[in-house]
């Protein structure tokens, strides 16, 4: 299995770099309004467009490890697209990329497992069909955390056996999150305009955070998870991490809806918003209250407090009211009740899948799995075991009361006892908090050292969570959370808008293709998921 992936990988980019006979990269990945005019106009198309995505990550791909393997059919799709304009699709032509669980016909789904490169898939999932149904491009896969960072307590942030080692491209010394890790660095590296992830605990808004951008995991429910690897159906959902606010809110408007084969989806089409850019207004912020989670905000350097205080003051000058010093009640509990939950949801759905998936791919189930990884230790396991797969696979089945009873508990705990009754008493438009703090280094002996998060609150009630870039520390972005009620996506995205708007813009990352690669570091632990 190994020779087959040293094989594979660098053919897929190398052959891109060497067909465009380039040596510096054209960074040309503006926002999703200004591509569309660009191809609206005629000053550029979906031909153009896909071939600098196919040189950038060709040239910078080597190094920063974003990409795990581009669609050969893209280009004739860019083709047929440049030939057939229809002007009822705003965002036809460009580019975009998946996280490598979301299925796209005819390429591998390997959830970064060496176990399903023979995971072909037969359909698009529901999203992707969304994607390509608006004249968007799939350009690619996005690598990312090794089954999601639910593998090992040890397991590095952006690791996977098929992509390697994601790297932040503000400094590829650092971490870029995980799980979306590919997403988030192949957008700030713009190498593609825009990305999809997926998110199960930080796993969207973790990367968008320490990557500079905009990850928004949205409603559970708000979009379909037909045709992507799950983790958990309690708390599982995919959604955009973009360069913008605005271009965040045009991809939610493609992927939003209901799904006859997502249960948790079928209230989407009720419950969306018909168009999410419609209240995107510099003055949104005006007469909105917002509360400061203290204890979603402690645990920070001096630093990333200090950018956090500015923020807080800048959201006061768009005219918003902000009450400090509230507090998510019972924050503790419901974290120790996740866990229980993850294993069983995480056995159940996976053996579901895997039951379903190719009759050519051999792991038909969890235990499969373990058992590949075992006899593929060396090229699987170099750097941490899967100590978490075989926790979920002692597991029962969930009718178990020792999973009903915490999956009960942390739903009521994080939703109508936590984030609902937090905003009820205190009459607030949203709950703000520091998303993350900066990227810390890639050590697989000290594994990842994370100062904060504010997903896991979000994540189990199944709300929409937004992160914002609020500014850099010592160079390394760091988002601000947004986080409220169920269906409160639109809001979220307004009040993002705002902010976003008064902020000063965030200096993209300096990545030539001449330079060194930078030192092979070590890393371990796991973060989000």
């Amino acid at each position: 299995m190994l020779s087959l992936r040293q094989k594979k990988w660098p053919f897929i980019l190398g052959s891109y770099a060497m067909i465009t006979g380039l040596s510096t990269p054209t960074v040309q990945a503006q926002d999703l309004t200004e591509l569309a005019k660009q191809i609206q106009t005629g000053q550029n198309s979906a031909t153009q467009l896909l071939q600098n995505v196919q040189q950038r990550s060709g040239q910078l791909n080597p190094r920063l490890h974003a990409v795990s393997a581009l669609n050969s059919a893209a280009m004739d799709e860019a083709k047929r697209s440049d030939q057939q304009r229809d002007p009822s699709l705003p965002l036809q032509g460009i580019s975009i990329m998946v996280k490598d669980n979301i299925a796209v016909k005819a390429m591998a789904t390997t959830a970064g497992s060496l176990a399903l490169l023979d995971n072909i898939a037969e359909h698009d999932a529901f999203i992707v069909a969304k994607l390509r149904a608006a004249g968007l491009i799939v350009a690619g896969k996005t690598n990312l955390s090794e089954w999601a960072n639910f593998r090992s307590t040890h397991s590095s942030s952006g690791w996977s056996s098929v992509g390697g080692q994601t790297r932040n491209p503000y400094d590829l010394r650092k971490s870029p999150c995980g799980s979306s890790s590919g997403s988030g660095a192949a957008v700030a590296a713009r190498l593609i305009p825009a990305a999809i992830g997926t998110e199960t605990d930080g796993s969207i808004v973790c990367p968008a955070s320490v990557n500079g951008l905009v990850g928004l995991k949205p409603t559970l429910g708000l979009v379909s998870r037909s045709g992507i690897i799950p983790l958990s159906h309690s708390q599982d959902t995919a959604g955009p991490m973009t360069l913008t606010v605005r271009d965040a809110a045009l991809l939610l408007n493609v992927i939003a809806g209901s799904d006859p084969d997502d249960s948790a989806s079928l209230g989407a089409d009720q419950n969306r918003s018909a168009d999410y850019t419609a209240g995107l207004d510099p003055q949104a912020l005006k007469g909105k209250r917002l509360g400061v989670v203290k204890n979603l905000s402690e645990g920070y350097d001096r630093a990333t407090r200090l950018l956090f205080r500015r923020s807080i003051e800048l959201l006061k000058a768009q005219g918003a009211e902000v009450i400090e010093d509230l507090a998510i009640p019972h924050l503790e509990a419901l974290e120790k009740d996740e866990f229980p939950v993850l294993l069983y949801d995480f056995k159940a759905d996976l053996n579901t899948y895997l039951a379903q998936a190719p009759a050519k791919l051999k792991s038909r189930s969890l235990a499969d799995l373990i058992q590949f990884n075992l006899q593929h230790a060396p090229q699987v396991m170099p750097y941490f075991k899967q100590e978490l797969m075989e926790q979920a696979q002692a597991k029962g089945p969930l009718t178990d009361a020792e999973y009903l009873q915490p999956a009960a508990r942390a739903k009521q705990l994080a939703g109508p006892d936590g984030i609902d009754a937090l905003m009820k008493s205190h009459h607030l438009d949203a709950l703000i908090a520091p998303t993350t703090g900066p990227a810390w280094a890639i050590d697989y002996r000290k594994g990842d050292i994370i100062a904060g998060s504010a997903s896991t609150p979000a994540a189990i009630a199944g709300y929409p969570h937004l992160s914002v870039p609020m500014g850099l520390v010592r160079g390394l972005p760091v988002g601000l959370s947004f986080f409220a009620g169920a269906w409160s996506d639109a809001s979220l995205l307004n009040m993002g808008y705002a902010f976003e708007q008064a902020r000063a813009p965030l200096p993209a990352p300096k990545m030539e293709a001449d330079k060194p690669a930078a030192r092979h570091v070590k890393s371990k632990k796991n973060h989000s998921l």
